[in-house]
């Protein structure tokens, strides 16, 4: 179901709104989308489209490919191979990603040594997904702040709790609460009390806030 706008999506993944959206509606005269709504008529995010955009985020940033290159093997990977939505596929994170690795440095002719920063790069972001026995999306950590380390899962996004709004991993309190509170005036020891949360938890949400 369509849940987050762009605005909102943009947020928890830490990057540019018109961005995010060109990913889903294209740019006219310049490129076409290479996600698709859930719900065409309904520009919101569904929880599987935010995960799509988090792995999308993966193979553009940090190692400077281009998103037409990007597109181009995306769209090979899907119609020859007969894949379906390849960003959510279980083939992409059990194999991390070389199925279209391989097929995108045949048609870009990648350097050997750019594929290893890609696909490690992509490893740590389909570690933060986490998917049910049949590979169906049910949980991601956005929040990647050292690409030397892996996702870090103090925080996560899950739509089954609290409408699928970021929240910590432990007892499940939505960061925007614990930020709001901070800036109000409470301190983090207080509010790790209040929610018996740990200080570090605390600072974590906020943080993570802060980045977004």
């Amino acid at each position: 179901m369509p849940a987050y706008t762009v605005a909102e999506a943009a947020r928890y993944l830490s990057m540019p709104s018109p961005t995010l959206r060109s990913w889903f509606a294209g740019i006219e005269g310049h490129f076409k989308a290479v996600i698709r709504w859930e719900v065409p008529s309904d520009h919101r995010l569904s929880f599987s489209n935010l995960v799509e955009a988090h792995v999308l985020r993966a193979l553009r940033t940090r190692h400077g490919i281009s998103m037409p290159n990007v597109r181009k093997a995306i769209r090979y990977v899907e119609e020859k191979e007969t894949i379906d939505r390849l960003l959510l596929h279980p083939g992409l994170r059990a194999g991390l990603g070389r199925l279209f690795l391989k097929k995108y440095a045949e048609l870009i002719e990648l350097a050997p040594s750019s594929q290893h920063v890609i696909e490690r790069a992509l490893g740590q972001y389909l570690e933060a997904v986490v998917q049910d026995p049949v590979g169906v999306p049910v949980r991601l950590y956005p929040w990647i702040p050292d690409p030397r380390v892996g996702p870090k899962r103090s925080i996560v996004i899950d739509p089954a709790v609290s409408f699928g709004r970021p929240v910590t991993s432990f007892r499940g309190i939505t960061t925007v609460v614990l930020a709001d509170q901070f800036d109000a005036g409470a301190s983090i020891e207080g509010l790790a009390e209040d929610y018996g949360l740990s200080p570090e938890a605390i600072e974590d949400a906020l943080a993570f806030e802060r980045a977004s």
